[in-house]
């Protein structure tokens, strides 16, 4: 079975409840979570950190890779989350050479919630094209269904469809706007000012700081375990903050110590948030020549996301457009933006405006010139 669906339109939800029905009908199945972000934070909140059910959950909610030697017909059913972080062989420690096919392979029933767009890095093979090829290959039945309705982004639709248009990954009915007081989007002239934001917002509603991965990220082995050293560095502005603690894992989202950290693709795809602020750094631009937003590869610093791809500069924009509309995506209430490259800026702000909202713009920035004056007392 394959389900798809757009950023906010209720996956992880439907995906979690079809879970949970499965196994109050004793049936043997499991969740898979390709994305450990979303697997750790499910097990963390579930278990309330009681251990013996915390080591139980760790066996109902897994990671893709530990279905090379399952018998076939294993699992009565195996639910998976994410399936376009699916890999192929040679991805990490992973031993197999498809885990599409690991997974069509090792239960009777296999469900896939899935997002074309959402794929990000050249390892990621899970799509509705493969899951089709895989399945046939195996002889097994398939039904497709689609997920339509926006929960996300306070249902604003029209906004998902407006950044997706904006970033020239497709283009969109809502190419010029949505309702603004629906889903609240800002793109602010420093990362300061996002940050004070979401710091305001955090006091009482979720609220984490996002990034692109267009700063280098200092290893463990360098002293940088706990989010030791302020890697994102953005020196016109003066500004600097960690990457998220590797102490703490991909529960970095639910930990007090996280509003203070950066969080990336890898640690927020799958979560989400009511407030986020995403900064965007060189690795993504905007030719004001030919009017197209492309990738910096020399400023993209995910080693396996741009690997073999300094020849591809179109297959490499695509995957950072894509992580980009990923992490815009991550609020249910709100998302601030600060972009470095100032022609991009200066871009996504005359799309901006040409919806009619300098009027909404004026008024929220007064808003946060009071955010920072109570946060300087």
């Amino acid at each position: 079975i394959i389900v798809e669906g757009g950023p906010g339109t209720g996956k992880s939800v439907v995906s979690m409840n079809v879970f949970g029905k499965i196994l109050g009908s004793n049936r043997n199945a499991v969740f898979v979570a390709p994305n450990a972000a979303f697997k750790d934070t499910m097990v963390a909140k579930l278990s309330q950190g009681k251990v013996g059910t915390q080591a139980y959950l760790g066996n109902l909610f897994k990671g893709s890779s530990g279905f090379v030697n399952v018998p076939d017909d294993f699992y009565e059913a195996i639910i998976v989350d994410e399936a376009h972080r699916l890999k192929g062989k040679g991805t990490y420690m992973y031993r197999g050479e498809n885990q599409v096919s690991d997974i069509v392979r090792s239960s009777r029933v296999s469900v896939f919630f899935i997002d074309d767009t959402q794929q990000v890095r050249p390892d990621d093979i899970g799509s509705t094209i493969e899951i089709e090829r895989i399945a046939h290959k195996y002889h097994a039945k398939v039904d497709r269904m689609k997920l339509e309705t926006q929960f996300r982004c306070s249902g604003a639709e029209g906004y998902v469809n407006w950044i997706t248009d904006v970033l020239q990954i497709e283009e969109t009915a809502n190419a010029e706007g949505w309702d603004m007081e629906s889903f609240d989007f800002r793109i602010l002239n420093t990362p300061q000012e996002v940050q004070e934001l979401i710091l305001n917002k955090n006091k009482e509603e979720s609220s984490r700081m996002l990034g692109g991965y267009a700063w280098p990220w200092t290893s463990e082995k360098q002293g940088n375990r706990d989010a030791d050293i302020d890697d994102v560095v953005i020196e016109e502005h003066n500004f600097k903050m960690p990457w998220n603690s590797r102490r703490v894992g991909f529960t970095w989202a639910m930990h007090p110590a996280g509003i203070d950290q950066l969080g990336c693709i890898h640690t927020s795809q799958g979560l989400e948030f009511n407030y986020v602020g995403v900064l965007f750094g060189n690795d993504i631009k905007y030719d004001t020549v030919t009017g197209k937003v492309y990738a910096d590869y020399s400023s993209y610093y995910d080693r396996s996301g741009k690997k073999n791809l300094i020849d591809e500069p179109e297959k490499l924009t695509e995957y950072i457009k894509n992580i980009y509309k990923v992490l815009c995506t991550r609020g249910i209430k709100g998302c601030y933006i600060y972009v470095r490259d100032e022609s991009l800026r200066e871009y996504m702000k005359s799309r901006f405006f040409a919806a009619g909202n300098n009027e909404y713009a004026l008024r929220e920035a007064s808003e946060l010139q009071s955010y920072v004056a109570e946060a300087n007392l």
